[in-house]
């Protein structure tokens, strides 16, 4: 999806130290690709190099270029340039600009933006930004939690247990990451992140208490503020006439980002303890991704013992 100049601008004018220099009136220009791209011959005019679509990024080399060039020869340049089919251009490194660019910059409508940082952390993160503005989010409702390294995030309806549940694992040991809300972000193919809302971060809601605030009640180790999404617990209330998984070798999937994560189905009932079944699967799914099945193992040496044979 692109991303215009107005709210890049906004979103890292802070971060990397940018500010604009002329072309107000092309801010509603469209960035569309995550990479950025250095100007280089482009600066003379002569040579159509730009990728549209694409951030220019101006350095010393090339404003030392433009601005040993005669007037007549930089109103040229600058006119065959800023034609091009660009979204905007950024001078690193707090760099004067030459009038005549500020000037043809204006008058062709492409924001010309300037930043304090120098031209290689720009472009560094220029690129780190984009990165995160282009990701692909969404909003799911549950408790994100890190347990054992692992990312679970534990889904369920409203009332059926999931804070309580989280609020017994940091007991145990285990780190709090978001209670309610999870935004998450995909960072790549296979990756997720997720993170909490900046207005609740560390606070959970239990019934009969109200908001408390984990990192106020058990210290700054108990809390991470992001974690990569990798395991699905969905709780749900116990249905006698449903049939449930008895063996583990079903292979839910849960998929989000169009990145299918494993999903463990937990019913609740009287005198379950929820935190240490959750536990116990998040050990199993580390098990399983070091190749150890346990419950296909023993379903093989079942069936061996029934064939006749002897299991091994």
């Amino acid at each position: 999806m692109p991303v215009t100049v107005d709210r890049f601008l906004k979103i890292c004018a802070d971060p990397l130290r940018l500010r604009l220099a002329s072309g107000a009136a092309g801010l509603s220009r469209e960035i569309t690709e995550r990479k950025v791209q250095k100007t280089g011959l482009g600066i003379t005019g002569e040579v159509d190099s730009t990728h549209p679509g694409r951030i220019q990024i101006l350095g010393e080399t090339e404003i030392t270029y433009f601005r040993n060039q005669p007037p007549d020869r930089q109103g040229r340049m600058a006119d065959l340039l800023f034609s091009r089919s660009m979204p905007c251009a950024i001078a690193g490194a707090s760099l004067p600009l030459p009038s005549l660019m500020v000037e043809t910059a204006e008058r062709r409508g492409i924001p010309l933006l300037v930043s304090d940082l120098t031209t290689a952390d720009l472009i560094h993160e220029v690129l780190r930004n984009l990165e995160r503005i282009f990701a692909e989010t969404t909003t799911i409702h549950g408790v994100l939690m890190d347990i054992l390294g692992v990312g679970v995030a534990i889904l369920g309806k409203s009332g059926i247990g999931k804070s309580e549940c989280a609020l017994d694992l940091i007991l145990r040991g285990h780190r709090f990451v978001s209670d309610d809300v999870i935004h998450l972000e995909k960072r790549g193919p296979e990756t997720i992140l997720g993170t909490g809302d900046d207005m609740t971060r560390y606070h959970m809601e239990i019934r009969g208490l109200g908001i408390i605030n984990i990192r106020d009640l058990f210290g700054p180790t108990a809390t991470v503020d992001r974690k990569k999404v990798e395991v699905i617990i969905r709780i749900e209330e116990w249905d006698a006439e449903k049939e449930y998984d008895r063996l583990g070798l079903d292979d839910r999937r849960t998929t989000l980002l169009a990145v299918n994560l494993p999903t463990y189905l937990l019913p609740v009932s009287p005198g379950r303890n929820l935190a240490t079944i959750v536990e116990v699967a998040v050990r199993n799914h580390l098990l399983m991704r070091q190749g150890v099945f346990s419950a296909a193992e023993l379903v093989e040496r079942q069936a061996k013992r029934m064939e006749g044979g002897q299991p091994e």
